[in-house]
């Protein structure tokens, strides 16, 4: 029989085995009558046996029951914004020692300070990934400058030493 439908929720099919279930149909029947409408994919025949067993001891709810355990992600407001004070104040901090100064998982401080603050690390300094319009003024006065001492001076080139194509000023 060609019809399947092709997407359901968890919850759509625990409602549905709570139905066939309170109408006395046996697990394996019950299994066959989903796998037939939704796909052989749909749930094993021990998960539907496992629900059937929950319904009958007085269970009503479809839902999945609230879980203790790890949280997902312990990057909250305040977290971001100890991360981005303390990165702020010594850029030459290490994922390591920031997480040791916070008493945070490694991991959430480099979520935090890669994807959250969209920082990453230049010469040994944390940078913006981002520039700003203030950074960009800056790189343009600073390659101008450059410019007409290479005009005037043809020695300044010899002497300029460069990493790629940034130009490293001191921000205080």
């Amino acid at each position: 029989m060609e019809n399947q439908y092709l997407c359901c929720t968890k919850e759509e099919v625990r409602a549905v085995i709570r139905f066939f279930n309170f109408q006395n149909i046996s697990p394996i029947e019950i299994h066959r009558k989903i796998t037939e409408v939704y796909g052989p994919q749909v749930m094993s025949r021990k998960s539907v046996s496992v629900w059937c067993t929950k319904f009958n001891s007085g269970r009503e709810s479809v839902e999945d029951e609230a879980r203790s355990g790890r949280p997902i992600s312990t990057s909250t407001a305040e977290t971001i914004d100890a991360v981005e004070k303390l990165l702020r104040s010594d850029r030459r901090l290490k994922i390591r020692e920031m997480a040791t100064k916070l008493d945070l998982p490694k991991t959430t401080v480099h979520e935090i300070v890669h994807e959250k603050l969209n920082f990453r690390k230049v010469c040994a300094r944390w940078v913006p990934k981002m520039l700003t319009a203030d950074h960009k003024t800056k790189r343009m006065r600073i390659s101008i400058e450059h410019l007409n001492r290479a005009r005037n001076d043809e020695s300044f080139l010899d002497h300029l030493i460069t990493d790629e194509t940034w130009v490293h000023y001191s921000t205080p």
